[in-house]
Parts: structure tokens; C-alpha cells; sequence
């Protein structure tokens, strides 16, 4: 029988080559690590950011908002770079309300969503300016004691657990019993006591999966997020200043995953914007997106500490692991584990091709950066590059597990 063909990784083509070594933001790597100090560490290209961000803005219909999601990747130098590319921030912690003040980008453009927020969020919320995207009724009526208490009058939108979701997503965030937002059914009286507490009402957030892409899923979810914010607006009978309908777009990670084209995207939007524009009184329309922006944008770079063949399987032992990027380890989100694209960042231009397993220093098997990739051979010394790093990879890793050190972050 004849043998199929693996699928591939899409071109990563992001960032130039530089006397054969990979150079973002136009560095070769073994001098960025000799400028870190040590390896691993973490890069960030901020070409790459703003090309995504520019590739956005040409697709989508101009009165569309582009916020950043810092939960994405929420290192101040990123998003400083990203407070003057971008129209506004959404927050998941008071840590990143911290961070997103700082560069600053005006309040009223920052939202802040989460579905357990403590006394103390909601209150530097409230002193910010910061728009609160209510999850309950407690919620609401908690956030209403302390703002009163103190004198203030708190920035709310409704976050929207809609009654479906986004097919084909890599996680679901919203359609059936959730503990993201409030059930649809359940917010125009939500709305009205915002109103009735006399809190500032802005609108609401609407948000049903993330990592997708199939452009056609992401048309129906924004849709149907137009078509439920009409009917919210309608049954509530208060004004919607923004309309945040989230976000979803994904990047590829794995063999056989292509670019999401955005050029569809963006004419149903402009159709969405015509049909329901008027009805919704000409609310802000914010699209919220995270690791599209800064996915692409990031590689983490470990170095080969040891080479031994295992009963004839290569194996590159690194001083990097599943502690620094769980993610690319498979143990984040992943039922069957796919290795992230991967190369030996010394040797780019080298033709020769070897089956080599990556592993970390760690004591355990799960701690795996790729199984059994293709890569030119490499010895002790080289460099290895995961790239899609940089969404998701430092913040949402054990960095404590076993004790070794952090990795520097760099944006370049």
C-alpha cells in the first residue's frame, strides 16, 4: 500500500535569515543569546506584531476597534509596543490592569473580564476608570457596594454567555452551561439593574471560542453575536456604547494547519456593520484579539546540552523545557500531542535531515519539545527554536517545577 504523506508546517517565514542562523528583528540568534546572558530565553519581534496588527486593519472594515488581549502575553515591553498599534486593551487580572495603566492607554479603552474577580479588582477598577464586564448578578451587586462606598460610579458591560458557540474552535468559551458571563436569556435584567444601581452601562462583551481556523465558523459566530446584541439592545431598552464580539482567530501550530484568511472576516463584518449598524445605535464594534497578534511574533530559544541515540532514537537533551513552554510540550490544551514548528536556529541553511527527539533537562517524559522531528543534525552547543511562542508560552508554564531558573524575555 502506498504511503500518505505527512502533513507539513506552514511556511515559517516570519523572520529572516542571517548568516544562516535565524534573526528576529534582524539579529542572528547566537548573538541575542549572548546578549541575554544565558539560554532560554524568550523573543519577540516587533515587526512581526505590527505586521499582523497592519494585516488586520487592511482586512477589516475601518470602524472596526482592534483591541489587544494581554493574557496573550502579558510583558510590559509588549505591551507598551502594542498601546500605539492598537485602539484599547482586555484584561483577565489586576496584575495586567497594572501593566495596560502604565503605557498610558486611556481607561475607558480597557476592559477587564473574569469570572471570579475579587473585592480588590473590582474596586482599582472602579478608581481606574476601567470598564468591568460583569459575570453575575453578585457580581454586579458587589461591584456596586464598593464602587458606592468610595464614591464611585463604575465603567460596566455585560459579559454575554450566548446560547451557542464557535464551531471548530480549540477552546470554547461560551453556548451551553459555562462559567464565562451571563446566560443570554438572563442579561437584559441584568442590564436593567446596572442601570437601576445607576452604574455606567457600555455594552457588551460577547465572546464564544478562541484558536480557530476556519473562516466560515468565525462568519457564523459574528453573526450571531450581531444578531444577540440586537436583541439584547431591543429587549433591555438601554443604549450600547461598545459591542465587544470577541475575538477567536488563530494561528498554525501544527502539520497540516494553514493561515486563517482574513479577507472574508472582514467583508462579513462590513456587511454586519451595514444590516446592524443603525440598530444598535452605532455602537463601537471591538474585536479582542490576543495570540493572533502576538503569536507568530515569538520564539523560545533553548540550547543543546547533550546528544545520545536511545536504542537508535536521537535525542537532543536542551537546557529548556515543559517548566518555560508547556505549551509546546503538548500539555496545554492538547488530546493528541502535535509538535509546534521547530528548527535548529544555528543552521538554517544546512540541507542535511535527521529524526531527533528535543527534550528538556527535566526529571520526567512529559517533558518533550518535539518527537522525532526532522532537523539538521545538531551537537552540543547549537541553538533550538520553537517558534509560535509567543502567545501563551512563559505565563502559562510551571516555571517553579523542579526549581530551575526563569528565561530572560526580550523584545527585539
Amino acid at each position: 500500500m502506498k504511503e500518505r504523506p505527512r502533513p507539513i508546517h506552514a511556511p515559517m517565514e516570519q523572520f529572516p535569515v542571517v548568516d544562516g542562523s535565524l534573526a528576529p528583528g534582524g539579529i542572528p540568534l547566537p548573538r541575542l543569546a549572548d546578549r541575554a546572558g544565558a539560554t532560554p530565553f524568550y523573543v519577540y519581534d516587533r515587526a512581526v506584531m505590527r505586521r499582523q496588527v497592519e494585516a488586520l486593519r487592511e482586512a477589516l472594515p475601518d470602524a472596526i476597534s482592534l483591541h489587544y488581549a494581554i493574557k496573550a502575553n502579558p510583558m510590559p515591553a509588549v505591551v507598551q509596543f502594542l498601546a500605539g498599534v492598537v485602539d484599547g486593551f482586555d484584561l483577565a487580572s489586576h496584575g495586567e490592569m497594572l501593566v495596560a495603566l502604565d503605557t498610558g492607554m486611556p481607561p475607558s479603552e480597557i476592559s477587564i473580564a473574569g469570572p471570579g474577580k475579587s473585592d480588590r479588582e473590582l474596586l482599582a477598577a472602579s478608581a481606574a476608570g476601567v470598564i468591568v464586564n460583569v459575570e453575575s448578578p453578585a457580581e454586579l451587586e458587589r461591584l456596586a457596594e464598593l464602587a458606592g462606598r468610595e464614591g464611585y460610579r463604575p465603567r460596566v458591560a455585560v459579559r454575554v454567555n450566548p446560547d451557542f458557540e464557535l464551531k471548530s474552535s480549540g477552546m470554547k468559551m461560551g453556548g451551553g452551561p459555562k462559567p464565562f458571563g451571563v446566560d443570554a436569556e438572563k442579561v437584559p435584567a441584568l442590564i436593567r439593574r446596572a442601570v437601576e444601581l445607576d452604574l455606567d452601562y457600555r455594552g457588551l462583551h460577547i465572546f464564544s471560542g478562541s484558536q480557530n481556523l476556519r473562516p466560515e465558523a468565525i462568519v457564523e459566530a459574528q453573526q450571531k453575536s450581531f444578531e444577540l446584541a440586537r436583541r439584547l439592545h431591543e429587549e433591555s431598552g438601554e443604549s450600547i456604547v461598545k459591542l465587544n464580539i470577541g475575538g477567536g482567530f488563530g494561528i498554525p501550530y501544527f502539520p497540516g494547519e494553514s493561515r486563517l484568511p482574513l479577507a472574508p472576516i472582514g467583508e462579513n463584518l462590513a456587511e454586519l456593520l451595514d444590516l446592524h449598524g443603525d440598530a444598535l445605535g452605532g455602537a463601537e464594534v471591538i474585536l479582542e484579539l490576543g495570540r493572533y497578534i502576538v503569536g507568530e511574533a515569538g520564539l523560545y530559544v533553548c540550547r543543546v546540552v547533550d546528544r545520545k541515540v536511545s536504542r537508535g532514537q536521537v535525542f537532543l537533551v536542551t537546557d529548556g523545557g515543559l517548566h518555560h513552554h508547556l505549551a509546546a510540550s503538548g500539555n496545554f490544551g492538547q488530546v493528541i500531542r502535535k509538535n509546534y514548528p521547530v528548527a535548529v536556529a544555528n543552521r538554517m541553511e544546512e540541507e542535511e535531515r535527521e529524526s531527533a527527539s528535543v527534550v528538556g533537562p527535566l526529571c520526567t517524559p512529559l517533558d518533550l519539545l518535539a518527537d522525532r522531528a526532522e532537523l539538521p543534525p545538531a551537537r552540543p552547543g547549537d541553538l533550538i527554536a520553537i517558534f509560535q511562542s509567543g502567545a501563551y508560552g512563559l505565563t502559562a508554564s510551571p516555571t517553579a517545577f523542579l526549581s530551575h531558573p526563569r528565561p530572560v524575555e526580550m523584545v527585539v
